[in-house]
Parts: structure tokens; sequence; C-alpha cells
């Protein structure tokens, strides 16, 4: 079934935020990410190898800090394409004394919501 994109995001799990926000190569990824970039285009401008690249890639978009999309090209050869999915991080203690996370994202135009349901619908064919 399709997420909506629309919606709020779950909440995602303290540890894979801190597991991401720990390693630093994640942070090099995150550093290099001034515009949405592929894998190749991230693992050279990261200078990172291209196949660590693909785990942290993973890393970071289990922990909700980046976005796939999918570059839609006209030979089908389609790319997944990564953004930065977060302005802040936020660690805090709730009320019953456990850890918590609360990731501050900015708004998305009507183009990026329609861009991340076309790559949610490709997923799921």
């Amino acid at each position: 079934m399709v997420r909506d994109p629309f919606t709020d995001e779950d909440v995602p799990d303290l540890q894979d935020v801190l597991d991401a926000l720990d390693d630093p190569d994640c942070r090099a990824i995150v550093r290099s990410l001034d515009e949405p970039m592929t894998a190749d285009q991230i693992a050279e401008a990261a200078e990172v190898p291209l196949s660590t690249t693909y785990r942290k890639l993973d890393l970071l978009t289990e922990a909700s800090l980046l976005e796939e999309g999918t570059e839609i090209r006209p030979d089908g050869q389609h790319a997944s394409r990564y953004t930065v999915a977060f302005e802040e991080v936020i660690i805090g203690l709730a009320e019953d004394r456990e850890f918590d996370v609360d990731i501050t994202r900015r708004p998305r135009t009507a183009d990026e919501r329609l861009a991340n349901l076309w790559s949610e619908v490709q997923k799921e064919t």
C-alpha cells in the first residue's frame, strides 16, 4: 500500500536518529546535500566510497533525516535522488523520563509533495 506523503511522517526511532548522527560519513553526506543528488553524486561530493554511501543513505533515510525521490528520465532508467529532510533535530526528556526525538521539517511545496507521491507509487510497482 502506498504511504500518504501528505500526512505527517511517523516519528523515527530515537536510536536510528542517534546512530545516523553519530556516524561521520552520514554527517559528511548531510553536509554535501545542498541540492537533490543521486548516490553517485553524493559519494563524490562527500568523498565517501559508493558502496558505503548506499549503506549510509539507507541509515539516514530510515532515521527520516533524508528523503528519497525519483528522478524520471526519458530513457526509462529512473534514478533515486536524495534531499535533506529536516531543519532541526531536538532530543529531549519526556514527562515519563524517556528520551524523545523531534524533527523539524520545512514545509513542502506542491511539486515536492507530488514528486514524493510519485516516488511512493514507484516503490509499490
